[in-house]
C-alpha cells in the first residue's frame, strides 16, 4: 500500500497576477506551520509537489525536516485560467461539464488528466511508501473526482476556503501482471481520510 498525503496550499497573495510565482500571505507562511505539526511523526519517505512557488513554500518546511529534496512536476500545477475564469458561475459551468472552459483557461478534464497521469507514475516509483504531494484546490479535486465520480461542484467549493487542508489517500495496485506490464491507471484507492484544514477566504486568482 502506498500512502498520500496530498497538502492544499496555504493562504497566498491573491492579488499577485502572476500564478506560479504567487506567493504566500504572511499569515499564509505561519498556517503553514500546522503541515509540519501534523507531519512530523509520520514516516514521508518522498516529498513531490506542484511547481508553483505558494504550493512549494507550503511544504517546505517539513520536506527540510525531513531532510527530503521536494520533486517538482508541472503536470501538478493548477488550472490554467483564463479571462474571469475564477468566480461561482464559472465554477459550476465547468463542473457541470468537464470539458467545458473559458477561452484561454484549462477544462477540468484537461486538468484531470495531467495530474492523474503525473500520480501515477509517482504511485508506480513509491511502492509501499509514505509520499507528501503538495497540490491546489482544482488539482486536488480533479484527483478526487477521478476516484469517486461522485465529487462535484459542492465538494470543490466545500474546501475552497480551505488553506491549508491535508487529505490522506491511500492506494493499492490492481494489477495483478508483471509489474512492466501493467497498464496505465492500474492503482485503486482503498482508503481516505481528511484530517486538518485552516479555513481563509478564496478570493478568486
Amino acid at each position: 500500500m502506498t500512502r498520500v498525503y496530498f497538502v492544499r496550499h496555504a493562504q497566498p497573495e491573491h492579488e499577485w497576477e502572476e500564478d506560479r510565482t504567487r506567493p504566500l500571505t504572511e499569515e499564509g507562511k505561519k498556517d503553514s506551520a500546522i503541515v509540519l505539526e501534523f507531519l512530523k511523526d509520520k514516516k514521508i519517505d518522498a516529498f513531490y509537489c506542484s511547481p508553483y512557488k505558494r504550493s512549494m513554500d507550503t511544504i517546505a518546511e517539513a520536506a527540510d525536516f525531513f531532510t527530503k529534496e521536494i520533486i517538482t512536476d508541472e503536470r501538478l500545477r493548477e488550472r490554467e485560467k483564463g479571462l474571469d475564469g475564477n468566480n461561482h458561475g464559472m465554477f459550476r459551468k465547468r463542473w457541470a461539464d468537464h470539458n467545458y472552459h473559458e477561452e484561454g483557461g484549462e477544462s477540468i478534464a484537461m486538468v484531470q488528466k495531467r495530474n492523474i497521469e503525473a500520480l501515477n507514475e509517482i504511485l508506480s516509483d513509491n511502492t509501499d511508501k509514505d509520499i507528501v504531494i503538495g497540490t491546489h484546490g482544482t488539482a486536488l479535486s480533479t484527483i478526487l473526482n477521478f476516484y469517486d465520480n461522485n465529487f462535484g461542484c459542492e465538494d470543490f467549493l466545500r474546501i475552497i476556503d480551505w488553506m491549508p487542508y491535508i487529505i490522506e489517500l491511500d492506494f493499492e495496485s490492481s494489477c495483478n501482471e508483471i509489474e512492466s506490464e501493467c497498464p496505465s491507471y492500474s492503482f485503486r484507492l482503498i482508503g481516505k481520510r481528511e484530517h486538518c484544514y485552516i479555513e481563509k477566504e478564496f478570493k478568486g486568482k
